[in-house]
């Protein structure tokens, strides 16, 4: 299973504006085997590919933006190609689309260019936060809407199990409908205070042996560690989730 531990370089966003290359390389000293990318401050995804390939990761999916998806899908498929993902996962929509039009038209464009994406063997995800759980589309909230596991519905999930909690939501049992439609999981701890805020892995509130033995039985392919703001150094913070994910992977076995 520790194979399958990546991390989303938004956490490192700061460390990787400084020294793109340098973070690459202490993220697979920690022993991480999957980098998820969010952009390239400014480095040329080519010289990028170059540090993947000397340590030894692979790329666990790129995020990107509504926009990018819906109007710059050829840039991404040959960005896609070049990382050898097949995983391209939107990582939330603007304030003005969530709204029950704006959910029913994001869901349309999405599966169009899904579709075309999907003749050229890559997926389409959607990254959730916990806005979705405001808006009820033909009696589902938000984010079941857009990931409807439906034939026809060829948006898949990346659920982030702590925005999952933080919309009211039970994680485990929200992800019951979602076995192979789920390849990407973001993992991600909440504090146990009042402030209910992001946390290292494996020291908070989440129950994370339950979600990762869901994942194993549901075709989950890349547990990803992502917190979005650290209260420490980042690069510590994502050693500190890596220890403890491969610990909890150990005695899951």
């Amino acid at each position: 299973m520790k194979h399958k531990i990546s991390v989303q370089l938004y956490t490192l966003r700061e460390q990787c504006a400084a020294d793109f290359p340098g973070t690459l390389r202490k993220l697979a000293e920690i022993g991480y085997s999957g980098v998820q990318f969010a952009g390239y401050h400014g480095h040329e995804p080519a010289s990028l590919k170059a540090v993947i390939e000397e340590t030894g990761l692979r790329v666990s999916g790129l995020h990107v933006g509504e926009s990018e998806l819906l109007n710059d899908w050829e840039r991404l498929i040959a960005e896609a190609r070049l990382f050898g993902t097949p995983d391209i996962v939107c990582a939330g929509i603007g304030a003005d689309n969530r709204n029950e039009a704006g959910y029913r038209s994001v869901k349309r464009r999405f599966n169009e260019v899904a579709s075309r994406l999907q003749d050229e063997g890559l997926r389409v995800s959607y990254h959730n936060h916990a806005f979705e759980f405001d808006t009820t589309v033909d009696g589902k909230d938000g984010l079941s809407f857009l990931i409807e596991a439906a034939p026809d519905n060829l948006i898949l999930a990346e659920p982030d199990v702590y925005w999952l909690k933080k919309g009211g939501r039970d994680p485990v049992a929200f992800l019951a409908p979602y076995a192979d439609r789920a390849p990407i999981l973001h993992m991600k701890d909440m504090t146990d205070d009042e402030e209910q805020t992001y946390a290292e892995v494996g020291t908070g509130t989440i129950d994370f042996e339950a979600i990762i033995r869901w994942g194993e039985a549901s075709g989950v392919e890349w547990y990803v560690v992502e917190q979005d703001s650290c209260k420490s150094d980042p690069l510590e913070c994502v050693k500190t989730s890596y220890a403890n994910l491969s610990k909890l992977m150990d005695k899951i076995g």
